[in-house]
């Protein structure tokens, strides 16, 4: 348990608003990046999700790599690479590019969902939409290898070897992360010995659960002697409470779309979550997931962090800024997102 303030850290998915483009909403989630290195936020994680009318983060290699041209200090990575979307050589690859780019500050967060709708997982997976995942476990030790300046040893039938390596002359490697949010991931990253994120802004179900199989069953590496372990939570905080609910009504709205399995669509201003005319499920689900968010003032919010992480006996909470944009605001500017992350920073 820890009774001193977690250290923060965050989580983008890249939000796209009504009117917004692709490249004024990467633009402003850049602009947020450089306002969270500022304010000496730990890390900053890009999600992978495609064919997402709300959501530009299909790529995080590419936008790590832009994000540590604007940032000096703080960590960057994948929050995460869906893993069986990608051959694990590529992968490995592309993070120890990012690693030589940005040396010590690289972080490759790995999971197994697809981070989108069976169609686009059988376009990115030339093998299926199943043996990937299958092969979830051996391809997170394959990447491990893979990242090692030992590289990873590919055996012949014939008896023979071939030594691969991701990069010629590493110096410092990325960290490995598991991402998830079931038993299933909790229990192989303690198996493995590697560092573990619940994803608690997604769902919240189980998180007790998981962290104590991982705890529990924790397997110490070489790399990582102790289990280690943060937690993501959706963030919202304002001058006033009532800013701050009206900014977190247009990515609640668009949960219950993605619960009710409502056609998706771009994120909603905060004019339009407020004009939008309700119904008794959509507020059902609102009701839902506003109860596991953290909305207020930025001392509301910071203390509600401080409980939290001690709850659960964590040292660091990785903040998803979901505060939503008034239509009258900047398109390319991080408007309300980086207002929360300004006022949670300072209250903590």
């Amino acid at each position: 348990m820890t009774a001193s303030a977690p250290a923060l850290s965050v989580l983008d998915l890249v939000p796209v608003r009504t009117g917004q483009t692709s490249a004024e909403a990467i633009n402003a989630s850049l602009s947020l990046a450089e306002t969270a290195d500022r304010l000496a936020y730990h890390r900053y994680w890009f999600a992978e999700h495609h064919n997402m009318p709300a959501v530009a983060s299909t790529t995080p290699p590419v936008l790590i790599a832009a994000a540590a041209a604007r940032t000096k200090t703080m960590r960057l990575g994948s929050g995460g690479v869906m893993l069986p979307n990608h051959a694990p050589l590529i992968v490995a690859e592309q993070f120890a590019a990012l690693e030589a780019i940005a040396p010590g500050r690289i972080d490759l967060g790995l999971g197994r969902a697809p981070g989108s709708d069976p169609v686009i997982t059988q376009l990115l997976r030339g093998s299926g939409t199943t043996s990937d995942v299958e092969q979830f476990p051996r391809h997170v030790q394959d990447i491990t290898m893979l990242l090692s300046s030992e590289g990873a040893t590919v055996r012949f039938t014939s008896g023979g070897e071939y030594i691969v390596h991701s990069t010629p002359a590493a110096t410092s490697t990325p960290e490995v992360w598991l991402l998830g949010s079931s038993d299933y991931s909790a229990q192989l990253a303690a198996s493995q010995g590697l560092p573990y994120v619940f994803a608690n802004h997604f769902s919240g179900q189980g998180l007790e659960r998981a962290l104590d199989l991982y705890r529990t069953n924790y397997q110490p590496s070489e790399a990582h002697p102790v289990p280690r372990t943060f937690l993501t939570v959706n963030v919202v905080a304002a001058p006033t409470p009532e800013e701050a609910e009206a900014r977190a009504l247009p990515q609640l709205r668009m949960m219950s779309r993605l619960r009710l399995n409502k056609p998706l669509i771009a994120l909603e201003t905060v004019d339009e979550a407020l004009a939008a005319a309700s119904d008794p499920a959509t507020d059902q689900v609102v009701e839902a997931a506003r109860s596991r968010w953290f909305v207020g003032t930025g001392a509301q919010v910071a203390t509600e962090l401080r409980e939290f992480a001690t709850k659960f006996g964590v040292d660091e909470v990785m903040v998803s800024p979901v505060a939503g944009a008034y239509e009258t605001e900047p398109m390319d500017a991080p408007a309300g997102r980086a207002q929360t992350l300004e006022l949670v920073a300072a209250a903590l």
